[in-house]
Parts: C-alpha cells; sequence; structure tokens
C-alpha cells in the first residue's frame, strides 16, 4: 500500500512552528532573566510567598453579609 503523498511538505510545516516556539520560549526567558535580575534583594531567610502576608483577621466576604431569602420572607409575613 501506497503511503500519503508529499508529507515533506508538511514536515517543513512543523518544523517551522517548533522553530518558532522555541524563538518565543527563549524570549520569554530572557525576560524572566532580566526582570529576576532587576528584582527587589529580598532578606536573607524571608519566604516570598509569605512576605506580603498580614497577620490577624481577614476582613469578611461579602457574599457572607447578604441578607438570608428566608429570613427576608419572614420579616414580610410578620408586617402583614
Amino acid at each position: 500500500m501506497a503511503k500519503s503523498s508529499r508529507p515533506s511538505s508538511q514536515k517543513r510545516a512543523r518544523e517551522k512552528a517548533q522553530i518558532e516556539r522555541n524563538k518565543e520560549k527563549q524570549e520569554r526567558r530572557l525576560e524572566r532573566k532580566e526582570r529576576k535580575a532587576n528584582a527587589e534583594p529580598r532578606l536573607p531567610g524571608e519566604d516570598p510567598d509569605l512576605a506580603r502576608m498580614q497577620p490577624g483577621p481577614r476582613p469578611r466576604d461579602p457574599w457572607f453579609d447578604l441578607p438570608d431569602e428566608e429570613s427576608s420572607d419572614d420579616e414580610s409575613e410578620a408586617e402583614e
């Protein structure tokens, strides 16, 4: 059985796409490297994930303060 013809054009297209992806990856790596070089120095022993956190209670979420549908129905029945 014969194979499908012209796989070379498809291969060239795949290789071009791969080269383009590799070029974009290299650009991203260079940007990341520059960003790290220009970043503020950290204190020794400081965890960067915990650096911006503040101890203490969190503010309440807005959805927590919404009135319940049941309680508003009960109040309207009581007013009548």
